[in-house]
């Protein structure tokens, strides 16, 4: 009921503006006479040029008729003139009206759509009701000179024209509302495509890197469906539309046409018939359909947006009536549950709260199962993990074990087979698990434009640039920072290396407000001294918990937890431990020596890539541990087979 009294808020409000506006209402009929009087003389000076002039033999008088419709046209075209200055005086007060509400609601509330609402919305509503307006007026006095007219031209002319004309409206009529509901629907189920893909395309990049093309296509393809649905009902009832359009605007003229003997019969001249088709094909088609077009589309339009503008979606505490509703019944979720004990003899009870219950783990894996495809060998079967709020765990072991695919898991970028994944408590997919953790993948995004606007991608605003050089400081981007020219200084994509660009990257996610941070390999670009430090940086954020898919085994020695994935030996442990009872990680770990085998690029004597600069590794060769010992690897782009492609 109360969504009822929200839909009808804006015709109530319509209605009283249009009340308090009684003279311009006055004004703009009053100069529509004209038009409806142009209309009238459109078809009975035909009929009389024909039958009084022309038939008769006098082509003189024909012609004086003619000249008088003529004459009717001109006047008509005067009267249009002066209806415009009405409608502007009956437009223009609405439009103020809403800019006033926009302008009221964007202050008292930091409305985020209050430019939208002036710059777009606002001018719609202003088009859509001036165009309202004119097709409406433009219907009711042209239906109203052309019926004149054919009642002073045959009285049984109306018997032909009218009953037709009168069930097409009346079946507009009848669509006006479910097709204005269907318009809605439509209208938001394009919008919520129109922002997913705006979430989606500045990250396409990403989403390649990490291989998400199947979860992000099928996410988007429930936008697309429920767009393409919307739009099938919407014409469905469009086909009604036009069947409304096609019964009162062309059925009578076939009526005419085939009813001409008897109407002949019956005393309707041949003039009177001919003028009869112009009223009908000149006058009473073109307004209907004018109108069913006009009011159709635009009447729905303007009702959304007006209902935006005005903030009639919902009376207020509607939804804080609907929550009270939902949760009856039902403990508060951030409430523990309450006991009652009774002691023996004593009527009385006492409520005492329950212990708290322990906070949820930052990433939970319970019994996950996954494997790419129904006859795939699974990369994970019946995998539980628990990584707790503010701790911090490698993952190493060789590749296509699994790694990249169970960040993807704690990412919501892939769903388990089996299994539930889920971050502080939320399954992985859902918005709350999205907003507090944060994916840095191997392959890293930098979007041309300035600095400061790629660090501030995942915050809601503009990032202080106290607060940026501070992360920047933190995670060891300031030297970069400094040689491009500050946070303004305009980035090329193309001139940066690939560990520049992780060290953008790894800035990005520091400054995001997501408390768990997974880096899969997002710093194997860099030197074991960056490294290093950007590993450090996020395990000291505060609450930060932090996940690696370990490059080197020195991030795995500085991780509290190590998690060893290699199918049947997958072990978990501290790096001590897990030296004396892993045989798979004692074989990463056994031959690695900092001194002969540094994780740099084995080609570069100094440490130093002259191109990619201090704390960068370059583009050579590296020592990776995920591989046996002492395998070196290059570097490859993704679509070579490497680690994540492979997995």
């Amino acid at each position: 009921m109360k969504r009822d009294r929200a839909r009808s808020g804006p015709y109530r409000r319509g209605l009283t503006f249009l009340r308090r506006r009684w003279r311009v209402l006055l004004r703009l009929g009053g100069w529509s006479v004209l038009e409806m009087g142009q209309t009238f003389l459109l078809g009975y000076a035909l009929a009389r040029a024909l039958d009084e002039g022309f038939l008769a033999g006098r082509p003189g008088t024909g012609l004086g008729w003619l000249a008088v419709a003529g004459a009717g046209v001109v006047v008509g075209a005067y009267g249009t003139g002066r209806v415009y200055g009405a409608v502007a005086a009956l437009v223009e007060p609405l439009r103020d009206r809403l800019v006033e509400r926009v302008v009221a609601r964007g202050v008292r509330e930091a409305d985020d759509g209050a430019l939208s609402g002036l710059t777009q919305q606002v001018e719609i509503a202003r088009d859509t009701f001036a165009g309202l307006v004119m097709v409406s007026r433009s219907f009711v006095f042209t239906a109203a000179g052309a019926l004149v007219g054919l009642f002073s031209l045959a009285p049984p002319l109306l018997l032909v024209v009218l009953p037709p004309l009168a069930v097409g409206v009346a079946l507009f009529a009848v669509t006006l509302r479910p097709l204005a509901r269907r318009q809605e629907a439509y209208l938001v189920a394009d919008e919520a495509l129109a922002a997913r893909l705006g979430a989606v395309c500045p990250g396409l990049r990403d989403i390649t890197a990490t291989g998400a093309e199947d979860v992000i296509g099928a996410d988007l393809a429930v936008y697309v469906e429920a767009e393409e649905r919307a739009a099938r009902a919407l014409a469905r009832w469009s086909v009604v539309r036009v069947a409304s359009l096609a019964v009162g605007g062309q059925f009578p003229a076939v009526l005419l046409l085939a009813t001409a003997p008897w109407l002949l019969a019956h005393g309707v001249t041949a003039g009177a018939l001919v003028g009869a088709l112009a009223y009908v094909t000149q006058s009473l088609l073109p307004a209907l359909r004018n109108l069913v077009h006009g009011l159709g589309t635009g009447g729905s339009r303007l009702a959304v947006v007006l209902r935006r503008l005005t903030g009639a979606e919902g009376q207020p505490g509607e939804a804080e009536e609907a929550d009270g509703q939902a949760g009856k019944g039902t403990p508060a979720p951030d409430r523990p549950a309450s006991r009652t004990v009774t002691s023996p003899g004593r009527p009385a009870s006492r409520t005492v709260p329950a212990p708290p219950s322990p906070p949820p783990p930052a990433l939970r894996l319970s019994g996950v199962t996954f494997a790419h495809g129904p006859h795939a060998e699974p990369v994970l079967q019946g995998l539980d993990l628990d990584l707790p709020d503010g701790g911090h765990l490698a993952v190493v072991g060789p590749s296509g074990t699994g790694k990249s695919t169970l960040t993807l898991l704690a990412a919501g970028l892939l769903r388990p087979g089996s299994g539930t994944v889920t971050v502080y408590g939320d399954p992985a997919g859902a918005r709350a698990a999205a907003a507090r953790r944060v994916l840095i993948p191997q392959e890293a995004y930098v979007h041309t434009g300035t600095l400061a606007e790629n660090l501030s991608l995942l915050r809601p605003g503009p990032v202080p640039r106290r607060e940026l050089l501070a992360a920047a400081e933190a995670v060891g981007l300031t030297p970069l920072l400094e040689r491009l020219g500050g946070p303004e200084a305009v980035v090329d994509p193309a001139a940066l290396s690939a560990g520049e660009r992780q060290l953008i990257a790894l800035t990005r996610a520091y400054l995001s407000y997501a408390p768990l941070a997974l880096l899969d390999e997002a710093t194997c670009h860099l030197d074991p001294e960056a490294e290093e430090r950007a590993e450090r940086a996020f395990a000291a954020r505060p609450g930060g918990t932090l996940l690696v898919v370990a490059h080197r085994i020195t991030s795995a020695r500085r991780a509290q937890r190590v998690l060893v994935m290699d199918g049947p030996r997958t072990a978990y442990g501290g790096h001590e431990e897990l030296l004396d009872r892993s045989p798979g990680y004692r074989e990463l770990v056994g031959h690695w020596d900092p001194a002969s085998q540094p994780a740099l690029a084995l080609g570069d004597a100094d440490g130093v890539d002259a191109v990619a600069g201090a704390g960068l590794a370059g583009d050579g060769r590296h020592v990776v541990a995920h591989g046996p010992v002492g395998q070196v690897q290059r570097p490859r782009d993704l679509g070579d087979g490497g680690a994540l492609g492979g997995e």
